[in-house]
C-alpha cells in the first residue's frame, strides 16, 4: 500500500508557527494584518498561492516580498522543528515495518522538506515526496499522479492521509481513498463532504486501513 502523508497540520504541529511567520513577513511588507483561522486556511497550498490567496490585490514585488520574508523567519524559527502529532512516528514506523511505502505530499518547499527531515533524521525514511514549489499546489492533483506513477501504483492501492480540504480535494480528484484527520489546521467538517473513507482524531487509527 502506497501511504502518502500531507505534512504540516498532519504529521506536524506547525500551525502556530506558520500562523507567526506570516504574520510577521506581511507586517514587514505593511500588508494589512490577518486573523489566525484566516492564515490556517492556507496551510497546505504553495506559498505564492497562500500568500495571493490572503491578499488578491497583491502586487507582484509585495508578494516577492512576503515570500522571501516568510522563507527567513521560518527558517529561523525551525532551527528547532515542531513536534509531531500524539501517535505519528510510531504508527508511521509500524506500517515501514509492514512493508508499506511511506511517501508525503506537502505544500512545503522542497528546501523546507529536506531541511526539516534531515533535522529529524528522515531523510532516508520516507520513499518518496512530492513538494509545493516541484508541481502544481494542491488542490490540483499532479502530485500524487506522480507519486503514483513514481511507484508503479494503481490509485485504489494508494491513500491520502491529510487535514485540509486541499487534500481531501486533489485526493477526490482522482477517486483516491482518503483519511481525513481532525487535529490540524481545517475542522473536520469541511473535509467530511470529501467522503474520506475515515475520519481520525488519533493518528494511530490510521493503522485500522485495511484498504479496498
Amino acid at each position: 500500500m502506497l501511504y502518502i502523508f500531507d505534512w504540516d497540520g498532519t504529521i506536524s504541529d506547525s500551525a502556530a508557527k506558520i500562523v507567526r511567520c506570516m504574520r510577521s513577513a506581511t507586517d514587514a511588507v505593511g500588508l494589512g494584518e490577518k486573523s489566525d483561522d484566516a492564515i490556517k486556511n492556507i496551510i497546505g497550498l504553495g506559498l505564492p498561492e497562500a500568500i495571493r490567496s490572503l491578499y488578491p490585490s497583491i502586487t507582484a514585488q509585495q508578494l516577492d516580498d512576503v515570500r522571501t520574508g516568510y522563507s527567513a523567519f521560518f527558517v529561523d524559527a525551525d532551527s528547532t522543528p515542531s513536534p509531531f502529532f500524539k501517535g505519528a512516528m510510531e504508527t508511521m514506523q509500524a506500517l515501514a515495518n509492514d512493508g508499506h511505502t511511506l511517501t508525503v505530499a506537502t505544500g512545503k518547499s522542497r528546501r523546507g522538506l529536506d531541511r526539516v527531515l534531515k533535522k529529524l533524521d528522515l531523510d532516508k525514511f520516507f520513499h518518496g515526496s512530492r513538494c509545493a514549489d516541484e508541481t502544481a499546489s494542491k488542490p490540483n492533483p499532479q502530485m500524487l499522479l506522480e507519486l503514483l506513477n513514481e511507484f508503479n501504483c494503481d490509485v485504489n492501492n494508494a491513500v491520502m492521509i491529510g487535514d485540509t480540504e486541499y487534500d481531501m480535494a486533489m485526493a477526490e480528484a482522482i477517486d483516491m481513498p482518503r483519511i481525513a484527520v481532525s487535529f490540524g489546521a481545517h475542522h473536520i467538517d469541511r473535509l467530511k463532504p470529501y467522503s474520506p473513507v475515515m475520519c481520525i482524531d488519533d493518528f494511530s487509527r490510521i493503522l485500522e486501513w485495511q484498504g479496498n
